[in-house]
């Protein structure tokens, strides 16, 4: 084989070696965030919330503090406020609670709403069983809407070393215009899995 021909051939396989590092580097980019994101589902790291479908255990007689947070992303034109900024539950039991959006425009707009859990230690207690996030939300023009979720917070919490002196959990939801403006700020990847869809109200 002359040695142009060994140049050649030497260029293509270089060539191909490129290609799959390039192919490879963009397929693991784009597993990352869904990656990420099972990892804190099933550890409830950064904050994330253990989601599906286990049944609460029952009453054990011990309580907690729930706090509610609720937060708008600039240009989405909403009032998005909890029903309620505190509820003290008793652990292991079905909790019911709500958010109030109002779209402040005069023409439909359309949300997309996250959540996450404070401490991030005590994440992986706080079971949330329905909600409204990740789905997409259409107010008309200046349309009220009530969005419900269903929650409830694990007995261990208490038994737990780490989260022993834990008093107080705070769920925090923020709406965004769309999933790529939330992808944009970073919340996307810390951001808990959609588990289900609550019913939302006028």
């Amino acid at each position: 084989m002359s040695a142009p021909e060994q140049r050649r051939r030497a260029n293509r396989v270089t060539g191909v070696a490129i290609a799959a590092i390039v192919l490879g580097m963009v397929s693991v980019s784009f597993a990352a965030i869904p990656l990420y994101k099972m990892f804190c589902a099933a550890t409830g790291y950064g904050g994330t919330p253990k989601t599906g479908l286990a049944a609460a255990p029952g009453g054990t007689g011990r309580t907690i503090r729930v706090r509610f947070n609720a937060d708008t992303n600039p240009g989405l034109p909403w009032t998005f406020a909890p029903d309620q900024l505190e509820v003290t539950i008793p652990l292991g039991e079905d909790q019911l609670a709500a958010y109030h959006a109002h779209n402040r425009a005069h023409r439909p707009v359309t949300g997309v709403a996250l959540y996450n859990v404070t401490p991030e230690k005590a994440a992986k207690y706080f079971h949330k069983t329905a909600c409204f996030c990740f789905n997409e939300q259409t107010l008309d023009a200046e349309q009220d809407m009530v969005f419900p979720l269903s929650y409830w917070v694990d007995p261990a919490i208490n038994s737990d070393p780490s989260t022993a002196d834990v008093q107080v959990v705070t769920l925090s939801y923020t709406f965004y215009k769309a999933l790529d403006d939330a992808a944009r700020s970073g919340a996307l990847a810390k951001a808990g899995p959609h588990v289900g869809s609550g019913p939302t109200t006028n």
